[in-house]
């Protein structure tokens, strides 16, 4: 990254990059918008956990995950949206089930805690290899924007390593739901990986998903199974979520999160 990058990642924010006059094309635009709808997903699941989860810290540590992802989101959502004249909330609030371009694992149900931090082990190794990539892109605001995610995510991947540790050696309950909670996430994971339908045209500025894999399959299944765990062997889940093919799940979870500002259009508090 060069020393450009590195200025502007320290202070890249949603609102400064509002406030610039910065307006990204129509294909960066797109595949931006993929990118922050996989951020705002994963972000909203881990807000519900909040004053539910099995203890005080982890309240506030998934509280603090969520947020890293929402500014993640804000900034992404943002940057698309200078090429439509459309705000971060308009693309949050005001876009249906079909617009949605979020990769299916995000929008997968908490479930249990296990199901939880299964789905957040998997997501933050993801997005450590996509972000360091990403800051790589020779687009300035991307490559700004995964500069100052990549410091975040890194954290997130040791807090999930950590209790995907302590549940798949704890009890034997604790194992068994850890095992179940991976099992139920693994269908996803193959969807991360394969290639993103907007960036085909983007090279040097987005990334190609699918030689992160590598990346993944060194560290996952190798923490894993230092867990006392099993690598699951499951077939893949369909996809399609880039084009706006979801599961079940994501409809009511954005029908909670955009009622308010559906209600009270243009509203400000």
């Amino acid at each position: 990254m060069n020393h450009s990058n590195h200025v502007v990642s320290t202070a890249i924010t949603a609102e400064s990059i509002a406030d610039s006059s910065v307006v990204a094309s129509e294909a960066v635009a797109q595949y931006a918008l993929g990118l922050g709808d996989d951020a705002l997903v994963l972000a909203h699941q881990l807000g519900e956990w909040i004053a539910n989860a099995p203890e005080l810290e982890e309240d506030v540590a998934l509280g603090n995950i969520g947020l890293d992802l929402l500014g993640h989101a804000r900034s992404l959502l943002t940057y698309a949206g200078t090429a439509w004249d459309k705000s971060e909330d308009d693309l949050a609030y005001f876009r249906g089930e079909a617009e949605y371009r979020s990769r299916q694992l995000f929008e997968q149900p908490n479930g249990d805690f296990a199901t939880t931090i299964a789905r957040q082990l998997i997501a933050s190794v993801y997005f450590v290899a996509l972000y360091r990539a990403l800051s790589l892109s020779a687009d300035t605001t991307l490559a700004a924007i995964a500069a100052k995610a990549v410091k975040e995510v890194d954290y997130h991947v040791d807090h999930s390593a950590q209790w995907l540790e302590r549940l798949g050696l704890g009890t034997d309950y604790s194992h068994e739901r850890m095992q179940q909670g991976l099992d139920a996430m693994w269908p996803f994971v193959d969807e991360l990986f394969r290639a993103d339908p907007f960036a085909a045209d983007l090279e040097g500025v987005a990334v190609d998903p699918e030689p992160l894999r590598a990346a993944f399959d060194a560290k996952v299944p190798r923490l894993i199974v230092d867990a006392g765990l099993t690598v699951p062997t499951v077939s893949p889940a369909q996809g399609g979520g880039r084009l706006g093919r979801h599961s079940e799940s994501l409809g009511p979870m954005l029908a909670e999160m955009q009622v308010l500002a559906r209600a009270h259009p243009g509203a400000n508090w």
